[in-house]
This record gives structure tokens, C-alpha cells and sequence, in this order.
């Protein structure tokens, strides 16, 4: 890995982990569904502006189904369950859930004939299945309302973003990473913006959360995604994928020494038992995955 590809890849790693911090703010001052719905119109705003100052041609001709799709799947549904998870169980464990996506998504792709599982993978998958069951089973808070509808929204955002992932890799493969960034964040703000008159936002927001929404939407969603798709251009999407890993251990010290958050030693298992699972899929580690 070239020294700007790491440069690249470590820069990606602290703007989605502090992330998870960011996104509290802006759950708290705009609601769950203003968090999501800002956010994504925000990001898909901005990038375009920037498209079009900077002269970049943009291609939409696959038609609009496509974005609809991914913006419905990997921004709405993830964005959503980040959302409605980390006021609720903290950024930790969201994070946490997170790190599994490539768990659901290998199991997406077993099933569309995307990918094959190999045995490294089997266990991965087994070893990812009781990291959840660890993460889920043994908290330090007591398991109430909160805490479930916080685990359900985080693992209904993973699959989502595992859905979308495999999707736009089988119908968007020949399409710019702009215009899918584009497209699918500005579909998915379009497709939660009338949940605002179920969940409205709750305050006035002041100045500074009008802040965090445009730090969120701009620097932690446009721009991280136009470097994670040049790093999948540069580096291949396995070796990319595994970012999900640093993002989780910048996000669990984000909320174990800015947030006091604390994981039980069973979740902590967990978490480390979910990442080596990740790790057998990726084929990060043993016998490399074609």
C-alpha cells in the first residue's frame, strides 16, 4: 500500500469513527428522521455542487431505479438504524454492529450468486453469529426498550447497507462513484423527508447543530465517500472494506473516553470475535478469497 493510499485509508478511519459522536448531536437537536433525511441531502448537495463547479461530467443514464434502490438501502435504511441506535445503546455498540456488515453482505452475496462461500468464511460467519449473540446477550446496561430497539435499528442498518453494497456492485458497477454517491444520498433524503410529519424535529436547533449537520453531511458522508471509493479503485473493495475494523476501535475509544460508555468483558469478546469473523470473510487473514 502506497504511502497516500494509507494516508487515505487512516483518514477515512477517523472521519467515520468521530462520526459516530457527530451524529448523537445532530440526532438530539434534529431528530432521528431530520438527522437522516438533513444528512443525506446535505451530502448529495454538496458533492454535486462540487461536480458542477469543478466542471466533472456526470452520467445518470442508467435511469433513476438504481439510486432509488441504494439511497432506499445503504443511505435511508443505514442511516436510519445509526440513527435510532446510538442515542439509545451508545456509539460503541453501534459501532460495533457496524463491523458486521460484511457478515450479512457475504451472506447477501451467497445468495445472488455474487460470491462463494469458502470454509474460512463459514467461520467467520459462525464466529461473527456469537460475536452479536456476546454483544447483544451481556450488556452493562439493563436490556429495556431502548436497548432492543437500539440493537434491532443497528442490525436492520447493516443489512441494508449489505443489501445496497451487493446491489450497486451487480447493477452500478460501470457507473461513476460521483453519481452513485450523488444519486443514492439524494434519493434517500428524498424518501425519508415526509417521515417529518410523523417525527418532526423536536427543537429549535441553535447554530452550532446547524454545524455538526453540515460537518456531517458534508465532510463525513460526501467526502468520505468519494476517498472510500478511490481507495476501492486503488486498493481493491476487500482491503477497503477492512476500515470498518479501525472505524470501530476510533469509535469505541470515542465513547469509552469522551463518552463514558463502558462494554461488558462479554461484549468485548464479542466485539473481538465479530471482527475475526470479518476478517475470515474478507480473507484478510489465511487462505486470500478470489
Amino acid at each position: 500500500m502506497k504511502i497516500q493510499h494509507l494516508l487515505a485509508y487512516l483518514a477515512l478511519s477517523l472521519i467515520w469513527g468521530l462520526s459516530f459522536l457527530v451524529v448523537v448531536n445532530v440526532v438530539q437537536a434534529f431528530g432521528w428522521v431530520g438527522a437522516v433525511t438533513f444528512r443525506a441531502l446535505v451530502a448529495g448537495g454538496v458533492l454535486f455542487a462540487i461536480s458542477l463547479a469543478s466542471g466533472r461530467k456526470l452520467n445518470f443514464s442508467v435511469g433513476w431505479q438504481p439510486f432509488a434502490i441504494v439511497g432506499a438501502t445503504t443511505v435511508a435504511g443505514q442511516l436510519v438504524g445509526l440513527s435510532v441506535a446510538a442515542p439509545r445503546i451508545g456509539t460503541a455498540m453501534t459501532a460495533v454492529f457496524v463491523a458486521a456488515i460484511p457478515l450479512f453482505s457475504m451472506l447477501i452475496g451467497q445468495m445472488w450468486g455474487i460470491e462463494k462461500i469458502s470454509r474460512s468464511g463459514v467461520a467467520g460467519l459462525l464466529l461473527g453469529l456469537i460475536g452479536i449473540v456476546l454483544l447483544v446477550g451481556f450488556p452493562t446496561v439493563a436490556i429495556n426498550n431502548d436497548f432492543i430497539v437500539g440493537c434491532v435499528a443497528s442490525v436492520f442498518g447493516a443489512i441494508c447497507a449489505a443489501f445496497g453494497s451487493n446491489y450497486a456492485s451487480r447493477y452500478l458497477r460501470q457507473v461513476g462513484s460521483h453519481e452513485v454517491t450523488i444519486g443514492s444520498f439524494l434519493w434517500g433524503g428524498l424518501m425519508t423527508l415526509p417521515l417529518l410529519w410523523l417525527v418532526p424535529v423536536p427543537t429549535t436547533p441553535r447554530l452550532i447543530d446547524f454545524g455538526y449537520l453540515l460537518l456531517l453531511g458534508s465532510t463525513m458522508s460526501a467526502l468520505a465517500y468519494v476517498i472510500y471509493f478511490r481507495l476501492v479503485s486503488a486498493i481493491g473493495a476487500t482491503k477497503t472494506i477492512s476500515v470498518e475494523f479501525v472505524v470501530t476501535v476510533v469509535a469505541v475509544l470515542v465513547g469509552t473516553l469522551l463518552l463514558g460508555e463502558r462494554l461488558s468483558l462479554a461484549q468485548m469478546l464479542g466485539t473481538l470475535s465479530i471482527i475475526a469473523g470479518c476478517a475470515l470473510v474478507l480473507g484478510l487473514v489465511g487462505q486470500s478469497k478470489r
